[in-house]
């Protein structure tokens, strides 16, 4: 590293755990969104991917600070990209300015080695999760409403996967969307952020990662909890055919 990149990640290299181990987070190659995204490009990871196709509007700024007013109306994911390299420029950034599908998803993930799940909707959970089993991909999935969250991660042969737990998206009269509900962005803020904790220590090898436990958060009652997963679902359809 230069005196420059030493300066910028000092505050990891202190830490004995990382120290200048964090090289590995250099080579790293994540696809991600938002809040996880701001914090992995300011750790140093090499590689970022943004697979997004929507544009940026007013009712996005309340809770993903990755963009900003005077970025209405253009593309997230170049938008994203403009946040990421401004804060760290040596972090390459990959734009997937396309709508993710059960067509193109493995392709997406193929070159990166951790997903960070940072969607709204069940579908594309399910669709991200099944492509990442098959594909043997470490993932972290999370999920937010008015108050509270929740996270988990998946890696191959460690642990159970999200279709496991929840099976199949649910009909839309039963679960209803922030959109429809509502979201304290800050929650938004501390779930992805936890998310790309995930990553790092999955990156680096260090701690205990979220397999095997769903963490949720209640900021109302200022409460985290850690919620044991059954270690192996015998009729999952996609674990059982990874």
């Amino acid at each position: 590293m230069n005196n420059t990149q030493l300066e910028r990640y000092s505050r990891h290299i202190l830490l004995k755990e990382i120290g200048f181990d964090r090289e590995a987070l250099r080579t790293e190659r994540n696809a991600i969104a938002s809040h996880a995204a701001m914090y992995l490009a300011a750790a140093g990871i090499g590689t970022l991917g943004i697979a997004d196709n929507d544009k940026v509007s007013l009712s996005n700024l309340q809770r993903q600070i990755i963009h900003s007013t005077n970025r209405i109306s253009m593309d997230k994911a170049l938008s994203a990209k403009e946040t990421i390299n401004k804060l760290n420029p040596d972090v390459k950034v990959n734009i997937h300015n396309i709508f993710v599908s059960q067509e193109n998803i493995t392709d997406i993930i193929k070159d990166y080695d951790f997903v960070i799940d940072a969607v709204d909707n069940f579908e594309a959970k399910f669709l991200i999760n099944d492509a990442c089993v098959l594909s043997r991909k470490a993932f972290s999935h999370a999920g937010v409403v008015q108050f509270g969250g929740q996270l988990m991660t998946y890696v191959p042969g460690r642990s159970v996967c999200y279709r496991c737990v929840f099976k199949e998206p649910p009909s839309e009269d039963c679960v209803q969307s922030c959109r429809q509900n509502g979201i304290l962005g800050a929650v938004a803020g501390v779930i992805g952020t936890l998310q790309a904790v995930e990553a790092v220590k999955y990156i680096l090898n260090i701690g205990e990662l979220l397999t095997g436990c769903m963490l949720t958060y209640d900021a109302l009652k200022a409460e985290f909890r850690k919620i044991k997963l059954p270690e192996k679902i015998n009729d999952c359809p996609v674990c059982n055919n990874s």
